[in-house]
């Protein structure tokens, strides 16, 4: 059995995840992983936090098979983090990019400008069902990606998070200089804050909504939502509430990777260049 140490960094957060080649990343209501944490990403561009963190990994975990990184931020980041990671000796390190190959799913979209973590997140929905799906990343920006019961990735949409949506009305409105009550939801805003935290939500739900009638008038009509990122939470209380068949699953890109690794010969992480070593 394998074991490997899989790295998602975000524009926000680095999660990182340590999984054996025996969990089955479907069984979704399962810890698919030993160990796992997050630091915000930024830290990375400090030495001496970067280095905190690989030595805690390090000291952590024991030592893993290989290493397979998804990374959105700049190259500079990915960069640092995989110049701290060069104490894990003979052990190689794999990256996830927007265009590498995966058997059975295949995507309409213009690969040179996909991300790897949209791509990773598709990948893991794939195994988790095969119905006409929504794979929505609820982060910094938010993120609809739209997949076929038939492994065809039609396409997608992006548009300001929750946090950058009330954030930019609070900046760029004077007198709005109201407390952030954490998206609680009762509705309908009965104050100026709960109003905000309303209107970002019901855009959201709004936005999801023409997904759904996108994916309807192309006769594959959506039966599944799965929804990930630091601003899940408060959406999926908004889709559940008004009956849209929607299910948060934490770690979703980690998933995919854990999945690939389980498919691999004992000298490989990746199957079809899911991984690419960099």
């Amino acid at each position: 059995m394998s074991t490997f140490l899989l790295i998602d960094i975000g524009n926000s957060r680095l999660k990182w995840a340590y999984v054996d080649s025996g969990r089955m990343p479907g069984e979704r209501y399962k810890k698919i992983w030993d160990y796992s944490g997050a630091i915000d990403t930024k830290l990375l561009s400090s030495s001496e936090h970067r280095d905190e963190l690989t030595q805690y990994i390090k000291n952590t975990i024991p030592t893993p098979k290989a290493i397979g990184i998804c990374c959105v931020a700049k190259d500079s980041v990915f960069d640092s983090l995989n110049q701290g990671l060069l104490s894990f000796k003979e052990c190689p390190r794999y990256r996830l990019l927007g265009n590498s190959s995966y058997m059975g799913l295949k995507t309409l979209y213009h690969t040179e400008t996909f991300g790897s973590d949209r791509w990773a997140g598709l990948i893991a929905a794939r195994q988790l069902s095969t119905e006409n799906s929504l794979v929505i990343s609820a982060g910094t920006a938010t993120t609809i990606d739209f997949l076929g019961a038939n492994g065809i990735h039609y396409g997608g949409w992006i548009f300001p998070g929750l946090g950058i949506m009330r954030e930019s009305l609070l900046t760029n409105t004077a007198g709005l200089a109201v407390p952030d009550q954490g998206l609680e939801t009762n509705g309908i805003g009965l104050d100026t804050s709960s109003a905000i935290d309303e209107g970002v939500l019901l855009a959201h739900v709004g936005a999801i909504a023409q997904a759904m009638e996108f994916a309807k008038n192309k006769n594959q009509p959506i039966t599944r939502i799965w929804i990930d990122g630091g601003f899940s939470d408060a959406l999926i209380k908004k889709l559940v509430k008004n009956q849209f068949p929607a299910e948060k699953i934490s770690g979703l890109v980690l998933r995919s990777e854990e999945h690939t690794s389980e498919l691999q010969s004992p000298d490989h992480l990746v199957c079809r260049l899911l991984l690419e070593k960099k």
